[in-house]
Parts: C-alpha cells; sequence; structure tokens
C-alpha cells in the first residue's frame, strides 16, 4: 500500500526535504505550497482537487484553474493521479457529470466515490475507472465509527469478488492502520503526521526540536503498517448475505 501524507508540512523551508524525502505526498489544489519539494524529494505525489477544504469554508473550487495546475505536473516522472473535481455534498447525478465532463477516460484521473451515495452508483463507477477513492461524507463523515464501519461492509461487498477488490481502492482521510488494517486499500491518504507535528502533547516532554521532525517520527509509524490484502467481512455481515 502506498502512504500519502497530505501537505503542506509547515515549519521553516530548510527541513522540508527531511519529511518529503522517499515518501509519497498528496498536494491539495487548496494549499499547494510544498508542490516543488514534494515533486522533488518525494518517491511520488498526487494531486487532490481542495473540495473537502473548499466545502469545510463554504466555497466551490475553480475547476478550470486545477486543471491548468494538474497539467502543470501531470508530465513530472514522480506525478501518480489527480482526483476528478466532485461535489462532497452533490448528488449523484452532479457527480457523475463532474466525472464525464473531467476525468471519464482521461489519463491518470481518479474519481471520488462518496459513501452517502448509492451502491448502485459505485457499481457504475467502478466499471469506468481503474482506480477510485473513497470519500467520507452524508451519515458517515467520520473515518473509524461504528456506523462508518457498517457503511463501509457494504460498499467492500460491491468493491470486492472473494475478497480482492475489482478496482485499486483509495481511502480519503483513511491513513490510520486501524483503518487501512483492514481494508484491501492500494493507498489512502492523510494530514495526521503533519498535524499532529504541530501537538505539544503528543511527544511529552521529548518533543523533537521540529515540526519536519515530529511530523518524520509519526509518519514512520503508519508506514510500518500495510494495508488488508484482502475484505473480510464481519460475522454480522455475514449473516445479511
Amino acid at each position: 500500500m502506498i502512504h500519502y501524507h497530505g501537505t503542506p508540512c509547515g515549519g521553516v523551508s530548510a527541513d522540508l526535504p527531511r519529511f518529503y524525502q522517499a515518501r509519497h505526498a498528496l498536494v491539495s489544489f487548496a494549499r499547494p505550497d510544498d508542490i516543488a519539494v514534494a515533486a522533488e524529494c518525494c518517491q511520488s505525489f498526487c494531486l487532490d482537487n481542495g473540495a473537502f477544504s473548499a466545502w469545510k469554508r463554504g466555497h466551490t473550487p475553480d475547476w478550470d484553474e486545477y486543471l491548468e495546475w494538474v497539467s502543470e505536473w501531470a508530465s513530472h516522472p514522480g506525478f501518480d493521479f489527480w482526483i476528478i473535481p466532485d461535489d462532497i455534498e452533490g448528488d449523484e447525478r452532479a457527480n457523475w457529470k463532474l466525472m464525464f465532463k473531467y476525468g471519464l477516460r482521461v489519463r491518470h484521473a481518479m474519481p471520488v466515490y462518496h459513501m452517502h451515495e448509492s451502491l448502485d452508483h459505485l457499481e457504475r463507477v467502478i466499471k469506468e475507472f481503474p482506480r477510485i477513492a473513497i470519500g467520507s461524507s452524508g451519515q458517515w463523515p467520520n473515518p473509524g465509527t461504528a456506523s462508518w464501519w457498517t457503511r463501509m461492509e457494504q460498499i467492500m461487498e460491491v468493491c470486492c469478488i472473494n475478497g480482492k477488490p475489482r478496482v485499486k481502492l483509495h481511502g480519503l482521510r483513511m491513513l490510520d492502520p486501524e483503518i487501512f488494517g483492514r481494508l484491501p486499500l492500494a493507498s489512502a491518504d492523510s494530514t495526521n503526521a503533519v498535524m499532529n507535528s504541530k501537538s505539544n502533547t503528543r511527544f511529552g516532554m521529548y518533543k523533537p526540536p521540529t515540526a519536519a521532525q515530529s511530523a518524520c517520527i509519526i509518519a514512520d509509524r503508519i508506514e510500518c503498517h500495510n494495508s488488508a490484502a484482502t475484505w473480510k467481512p464481519s460475522t454480522q455481515m455475514q449473516l445479511w448475505t
């Protein structure tokens, strides 16, 4: 599994290569601060459309500007994929239009399936794209909760055959070993390392001297874990089927 660490890292610019060196980064259109250093130092990087950050602020990204930004970096040898524009709270028709307009059969384009959307819509997306992202939304906004796992079990039953994914799966905001350790993800992302590196309590009296060093320690711990090889439904799900 590829662990994509959300950016920007923050801190002193001279410390950034230490964090990004040989890692994998997800750079958001909403905060492209570290794109140059990530592209230079990382093993690979992917580009996020910034829809989640914009949604939290009540804004809508300029998708034409986003696509221009993607085109600037898509030819870089370390570039992996870009996330197709999506509407976090939009209905299936609205999001399918965005997929069709911007990403259908476009190289390295990855759509987002929102967990509040129907399983029929998920089936449709799987048939059209070789890699899809799963995003927590609607009544399931927080990864890892009990209700979220109930919904995820339903989603995995569509995504997998005999426990094996039909397409490459990417978990948005799922870079938590307690989550990706149970899911057969090809990749996942989160800003866990960056955000928690600024905590004054996480390391106690032995806090590293810089935020980049703190982020390195957290990232190393995350990267020690891999995703599940196959999907294994819970006993409750087995009783339903």
